[in-house]
């Protein structure tokens, strides 16, 4: 399964950009964000657009 990770602005909260990665790499992107404060949006990546 993959995800789509957005990257939020820390003034209103509008993505900044975004990056869709495999289950595997989605705990290491939140431990990275947790570490420096980043605010971050998880979803299942929309997999129609293949």
């Amino acid at each position: 399964m993959r995800f789509e990770i957005m990257r939020l602005d820390d003034v209103d909260g509008a993505a900044v950009d975004s990056t869709v990665v495999d289950a595997a790499s989605v705990n290491r992107i939140v431990q990275q964000a947790a570490a420096t404060g980043q605010r971050i949006y998880i979803r299942p990546a929309d997999t129609a657009a293949r």
